[in-house]
Formats: structure tokens, sequence, C-alpha cells
């Protein structure tokens, strides 16, 4: 840890995130990869895109982690009508006092969950940018702060169903990680089957932490070491991808800040206080790979170039031996 480490002991910091995963676990059967993501990018203070075809749990993930977290929760339903002054806000003039108000949009909250994110318009997808990366809205020429902590949980249906619209770039980059839930197995099926006829399962949810301690949380992460030799293996991985010929855009710096964000959040969860090059190279196609583009005539060499190409360059890039140093 660093000298301004947080106030929170190793101890306390483990039982909460514990917690908070057991919470969001009771509801996502099955699936203890995607309830870590969450919980990753909440803590390294990014955001969350979950992308699957619809039915396999995608906004139940982003509720039971607003459930488990006492803290101002916001759902927006993206449709093809939704205008950037819902999400934002808008200036509202006050007969009475002759002067504008401004009306808050449903961004001001801890937890923002965007559901089906890509089923509206472009411009509208857009009132989430300066959010997402400032933690803040300008309306009218006034800027207005978010509330710290502050995620957005985004879902989005695949590209090929009806009635969606592609993020673009600027957009995708804006979301640390992008996960899939995948369908659940038999045995977790037919347990949704049994349990759900009976009740929510998100009625169960009781908060287990809360926007204080979660900003502890984050300070933790944030403290966790990581050595010189480390964050330049993470600048290479970012660099190889904007050489390498089967892409045909690369990862962003933004990309590369956020991966060393989110492995620090890894290590954590892991119980240390140090970044490995396995916490880094865990993390590569989840934060990496929605950013990527493949170069024309990549998808001949193979269904997933984007994924192809990464494990290519992890097994190029030399790996630092002192890790720690």
């Amino acid at each position: 840890m660093t000298d301004n480490s947080p106030l929170i002991t190793a101890e306390q910091f483990a039982a909460q995130t514990s917690a908070i995963l057991a919470s969001v676990g009771e509801v996502i059967d099955g699936k203890p990869d995607a309830v870590r993501s969450a919980l990753i990018c909440l803590l390294a203070e990014g955001h969350l895109l979950i992308e699957d075809v619809p039915g396999v749990g995608k906004t139940m993930l982003a509720r039971a982690l607003a459930a488990s977290v006492d803290a101002t929760v916001r759902r927006i339903q993206f449709t093809p009508d939704l205008l950037p002054g819902d999400v934002t806000g808008v200036s509202v003039y006050n007969p009475v006092d002759r002067e504008f108000e401004f009306k808050r949009g449903a961004i001001f909250a801890h937890i923002v969950i965007a559901d089906e994110i890509n089923r509206s318009s472009p411009k509208t997808q857009s009132a989430l940018l300066e959010a997402m990366e400032e933690r803040q809205v300008t309306v009218d020429g006034s800027t207005h702060p978010l509330p710290s902590p502050f995620l957005v949980v985004a879902t989005q249906n695949p590209l090929e169903m009806e009635g969606t619209y592609a993020l673009p770039e600027a957009q995708r980059d804006r979301f640390m990680m992008r996960i899939s839930m995948g369908y659940p197995d038999a045995a977790a099926e037919a347990l949704m089957i049994r349990q759900r006829d009976v009740v929510n399962p998100l009625a169960a949810v009781a908060a287990v932490a809360d926007a204080g301690s979660i900003s502890q949380l984050i300070a933790w992460a944030r403290a966790v070491h990581v050595a010189p030799a480390l964050e330049e293996y993470t600048v290479a991985l970012a660099q190889a991808t904007r050489t390498d010929p089967s892409l045909h855009l690369g990862a962003s710096p933004r990309a590369t800040l956020q991966l060393i964000r989110a492995a620090k959040v890894w290590a954590a969860l892991d119980g240390r206080d140090f970044v490995i090059p396995d916490d880094v190279t865990a993390l590569l196609i989840p934060v990496f790979a929605h950013r990527l583009l493949p170069a024309r005539g990549a998808h001949r060499a193979g269904a997933q170039p984007i994924e192809t190409a990464l494990a290519h360059i992890v097994e190029r890039v030399r790996v630092p031996v002192a890790s720690r140093v």
C-alpha cells in the first residue's frame, strides 16, 4: 500500500466485498465471473457494458448489484423516443421567479442502469459521454456534478437484433469492461424455474453496503501497488494492439489506464496489495476487446479475430520478471 492508505483494514475490505459478491450471487446463479466483473467496475470507478441476447439476466445483474448497495439507483429504459434531456435533465422556466430552474434527469444517481442502451438513437446515447468520463453534466452552459460513487451499468442486445443502433467508438471507449452473461447451465436454469415461480429473487436482497463504505473500498483498491515494470508491461500490451496487422483500431490510452485500475481491484479481491502480470492478462479481453476493430478481412481467419489477436499479443509481449520492484 502507499503512504496514503485508506482507513479500512484488509480484513474489512475482504469482508465487505465478500458480502456484496454473495448478495448479488444469490440472484445471479452460476455466473460468478459476471458478478465479480460488476464489482470490479464499481470499485475501479469504471462503467460496465453487458452484451447478450434477451432473457439471460443482464438487467437482473445490474438490479441485484444496485439492491446490494444502499445508494441512489435510477433505471433508464432506452427507447427510440428517449431524448437527451430525459437522461441529463433540462432547464425549465419558472414564471414565479422569472428564472430558469434545472430539473435533474435520471443520470443523477449513484448507480444508473441504462437498459438496452443500443435501442435509442446515437444522439441520446451521446448524452452519457460527459457523465461517464467527467462525472458531471452540462446543460445550457451550467455544469452539475454527479454523485460519488457513480456507476453506469448498461445492457445491450447484439447488433443482429432488430431495432438496435451500434454504439459509436467514443461511447464504447467510456466503458471499462464489456461482458456477456451466456446461457445458464441446466442445473441453474432448473433451479431458477423452481425459485422464481414462487418469489422474485430481488425481493430478498438486502443492502450490505452504502455509498460511504463503497467510497472506502474504492480508496483501498486505488492504493494497491503497481510496479513500474508492470506499468510498462501494460503500456506494451496496449501499444501492440495499435500495430497489430489484424487490428484496424487499437486500444486507447484511456483503455490502458482503466486496465491498470481494474487490475488493482482484481488484486485486492484476491487479497493482495500489489498487482501481478496475471491480474492484467486476466482482464485484457473484457477491458480491451470492445474498443478494438478488426482489420478488413480479419473475420475470414476466425470467428473471433479480436480475441485471437489479443491472445497472440499476450504470447509475444515480454512479461516483467520482478513485477513488484
